[in-house]
């Protein structure tokens, strides 16, 4: 007999790009482990039928990261240290690879959400992984979030990433909005879950999350 039941939660996969750069160091990194592991429990308890939150972290410093792919009930947030360059690009490449692995992200997923923050500039190529990955089968939906974190954080590149004008790009001019910022996309993930079409659902405004509109660039 064919017993019939609610059909398993579609994945909205959810990437981060981290910055473990040496000029992380400090301040800067212990803030972002803080708020990375508030994502994890905020995200953890979500529960809806619609999406499913799956939680990526990928780590690019000297070499690139990538962390386990899972629900983020069972995902444990990375404690990250900061050392060496910034391979920025490579760890977009890496996205690349994670959305084409239909074992770690299934075609039936959500078009994911994809998170950078840095303090610097890319030490390896930026502009061919990102055309590639601005012309990737997913790119139409996916939505793209960064913040810049202190005064030499390259904002125009990390625009381009975002590479959308309606979306803000957040500037942490002081390590508390690291945590307002992630609070920010926790937010705006939920909100995806909650939707009855997570990936035509908008943005949560910012300043929701208690981000003034000076530290927003369009």
């Amino acid at each position: 007999m064919i017993e019939f039941g609610a059909s398993a939660a579609r994945p909205l996969p959810v990437i981060l790009l981290l910055d473990c750069s040496g000029s992380m160091a400090g301040e800067k990194i212990a803030s972002v482990n803080a708020a990375i592991r508030e994502l994890s429990a905020e995200m953890a308890a979500s529960r809806q039928p619609q999406g499913e939150i799956h939680l990526c972290a990928i780590q690019f410093a000297d070499r690139v990261e990538v962390g386990a792919s899972t629900a983020a009930r069972d995902w444990c947030a990375p404690t990250l240290t900061a050392s060496g360059h910034t391979a920025m690009g490579g760890a977009l490449d890496a996205v690349m690879k994670l959305l084409d692995d239909p074992e770690r992200t299934p075609m039936r997923a959500y078009s994911p959400t994809v998170v950078l923050i840095s303090d610097g500039v890319p030490t390896d190529d930026f502009d061919g992984p990102l055309a590639r990955l601005l012309d990737h089968p997913r790119h139409a939906k996916m939505v793209r979030l960064a913040m810049a974190i202190g005064q030499d954080a390259d904002e125009a590149l990390l625009r381009r990433f975002i590479a959308d004008p309606k979306v803000a790009l957040v500037r942490a001019t002081e390590t508390a909005r690291i945590l307002d910022f992630f609070r920010w996309v926790t937010m705006s993930v939920q909100v995806r879950t909650q939707s009855r079409m997570p990936d035509a659902a908008p943005l949560v405004a910012p300043h929701l999350a208690h981000i003034p509109d000076d530290d927003l660039v369009y």
